[in-house]
């Protein structure tokens, strides 16, 4: 699986874990990736998209 939304492109961020002795290590953050059906100009796809756009109404849904 892609960790990257096909609409907006969003994908993995990094930076530093930090403990209580302030020793850093590297770590990820993944967007939030959902697999849905939807409709990209008239046909039916299912796609890895990402809560915010989802939430965003950008695509139409195909309800079951």
């Amino acid at each position: 699986m892609s960790k990257r939304c096909q609409i907006c492109g969003k994908g993995p961020s990094v930076g530093n874990r930090v403990s209580k002795s302030k020793h850093r290590t590297r770590r990820r953050w993944l967007p939030n990736l959902q697999r849905k059906t939807v409709q990209i100009s008239g046909r039916t796809q299912k796609i890895y998209i990402c809560t915010s756009c989802l939430h965003s109404n950008q695509l139409e849904k195909i309800k079951k």
